[in-house]
């Protein structure tokens, strides 16, 4: 396995400014942003897909420090009811799977969207309870009616360019479980995965070590976010998980992102990090900061010093032994 970062947290600095400090760091990849939430500081996505010399130089700076792209992001919502997101959303997409393509890069990391419940709906709908019935219909819907055609098709895609996409099981969005993303792969094409990320699956009283099992048996795990969550068990009793508390009020959040090892133990990450290695997946793990309560320095660099030790870094050895 080889240690990354999304490199959105150092929007602040240039390009070559921010491949420096991840190469100090000690890490070996870097996660870029194309577009959507995560913005695009440190990759012109039109340029780059207009010119091939610049698509060159782009790589030779990221190579001459023995670093690698281990994906492109552009976090949107393509099937939202506010039609000028969606197709910005959509625009952006196609463009990163293209540019993926180009440079080689396997991987693109996105959401799978939410739609509203209704064609003439103004913001999107995320229903999370079976009961009254027409939250149900309106799931079916949206499966039926946006979710699957349109991933069908750019799955399609994504698989003419060979390029993978690695949805984000986040909560808000239509595909947010090992079960949603397995039910949507199977619906569209295998150029559909999962960017695991353990801290959503925490909060949602997911084991995550349990869904690496379920998604790597079915290679379904394309890349993987490195953040933690803590869960504060008190704020729980008084808000439930489906919080709605802004993430900044930290003091009554029921749960909060938090860098590696400050919500859950070195040991849970190591069994993460064997899990991975056991079923398959000898990718990328890219740290994703979120921390609240951490600057970004600080917060990078106890995740990185957290991750390296328990990271599986070398390949498997003969079992001498036997």
């Amino acid at each position: 396995m080889k240690l990354g970062v999304f490199t959105v947290l150092f929007a602040e600095k240039s390009f070559e400014e921010m491949l420096d400090t991840v190469k100090a760091a000690g890490l070996h990849a870097v996660e870029i942003g194309t577009g959507g939430y995560p913005g695009n500081k440190h990759c012109d996505l039109d340029g780059l897909l207009e010119n091939e010399d610049a698509r060159n130089e782009y790589l030779n700076k990221v190579q001459e420090r023995d670093l690698m792209i281990s994906a492109f992001s552009c976090h949107g919502n393509p099937i939202s009811p506010d039609g000028n997101f969606a197709k910005e959303s959509q625009e952006t997409l196609l463009k990163t799977i293209k540019l993926a393509s180009l440079m080689n890069v396997p991987v693109v990391n996105c959401f799978s969207g939410t739609a509203g419940d209704h064609e003439g709906a103004k913001y999107p709908n995320w229903p999370v309870t079976a009961w009254p019935n027409e939250y149900s219909d309106v799931l079916k819907w949206q499966w039926e009616e946006k979710l699957i055609p349109y991933w069908k098709e750019v799955g399609e895609y994504a698989k003419d360019h060979n390029v993978k996409i690695g949805l984000e099981l986040h909560g808000g969005f239509l595909v947010h479980t090992p079960y949603t993303l397995l039910k949507l792969r199977e619906e569209t094409c295998d150029a559909i995965g999962a960017n695991l990320d353990p801290s959503h699956l925490w909060w949602q009283g997911i084991d995550p070590v349990a869904a690496i099992k379920i998604l790597a048996k079915e290679n379904a795990i394309h890349h993987f976010h490195a953040k933690d969550t803590y869960i504060d068990q008190d704020n729980v009793n008084m808000y439930g998980l489906t919080d709605m508390q802004p993430y900044g009020e930290v003091r009554t959040r029921a749960w909060t992102f938090r860098s590696v090892g400050c919500g859950h133990s070195l040991q849970e990450w190591s069994d993460m990090m064997s899990a991975l290695r056991t079923y398959g997946y000898d990718y990328v793990i890219s740290i994703e900061h979120e921390d609240p309560i951490m600057s970004i320095d600080e917060g990078f660099s106890r995740a990185v010093t957290n991750l390296k030790s328990v990271l599986i870094e070398q390949p498997v050895s003969n079992m001498w032994w036997v």
